[in-house]
């Protein structure tokens, strides 16, 4: 609990699931957050909120894909705080669909965000920690980022570089005092499944296939992260899942291979939708 008090903390995608989830807590444990997010009205009803609860909280309308608006939220908040203790780079998309039916538009928007949106918060936040020497920056990645996952290929290629950056940038900044971690959830019970864009699928049929028996709340997923944070782990890998896929992958990568190729081909069957 004595981690979080006093501190300042970002989290970005900070208006709904894992962010908001995120926002919340560390507002619960006495840190001074500041949530952002591109939806500033779901976004300010959430720091609303966090207020009422009698917590410091402030809302910040951002696009992470935007490295000089992201380099103004940290310089503003280093100026009104005197020092940044973590950064979550959390806000992240998906696009459902197999790689020859997504264009490349499809394909950059989602780069942006989810990679180009971690970057621009490393590139903003890290120097500062370097500086100061001191800070945690917690990168959110997926069980996806670990293992390949076809029918989001474009989240999964975003979510592995997620992962690379993270792993690197921990070893760099080990000596100079910036802890580096990377968040790997499986199934979140979020909105972003209800939300993302499916190109030649059904989006209800999609669902239907969520291992819903697997999946936490993100509340649940939130104190895990913050636990994993606390004993500055490498890898905060999130749901017990996610976490057996994830040995399974490092034993035998052709045995998750098949296993997917399975799957894609039952998903075919069962969800994909033709012209």
């Amino acid at each position: 609990m004595q981690t979080f008090s006093g501190t300042t903390a970002i989290v970005t995608g900070g208006s709904s699931g894992i962010g908001r989830a995120l926002a919340e807590e560390l507002a619960s444990r006495k840190a001074n957050v500041v949530a952002a997010d591109v939806n500033s009205t779901q976004l300010n009803e959430v720091v609303e909120t966090i207020r009422k609860a009698g917590h410091n909280a402030k809302a910040v309308t951002l696009d992470v894909s935007d490295y000089t608006a992201v380099k103004k939220l940290v310089e503003n908040t280093v100026k009104e705080n005197n020092q940044l203790d973590y950064i979550f780079n959390n806000a992240g998309i998906a696009v459902g669909g197999e790689a020859r039916d997504c264009s490349i538009d499809d394909w950059r928007n989602v780069i942006d965000v989810n990679l180009y949106g971690v970057i621009n918060g490393v590139a903003s936040a890290y120097p500062v920690m370097v500086e100061q020497g001191f800070g945690h920056i917690i990168n959110t990645a997926s069980i996806e980022g670990l293992i390949p996952f076809p029918g989001t290929i474009s989240y999964v290629a975003s979510k592995y570089g997620v992962v690379g950056l993270s792993n690197s940038l921990r070893i760099e900044g080990k000596d100079l005092g910036v802890k580096v971690s990377v968040v790997c959830p499986g199934y979140i019970k979020t909105n972003i499944f209800h939300a993302s864009k499916m190109i030649k699928m059904d989006r209800d049929k999609v669902l239907e296939r969520l291992p819903e028996r697997f999946g936490i709340t993100p509340e649940k997923c939130a104190l895990a992260i913050l636990k994993g944070v606390e004993r500055n782990k490498a890898y905060i890998v999130v749901t017990g899942f996610a976490k057996v896929l994830w040995m399974l992958h490092r034993l035998s990568p052709g045995l998750i291979h098949w296993m997917m190729g399975r799957n894609l081909k039952e998903s075919r069957q069962e969800v994909r939708v033709e012209d």
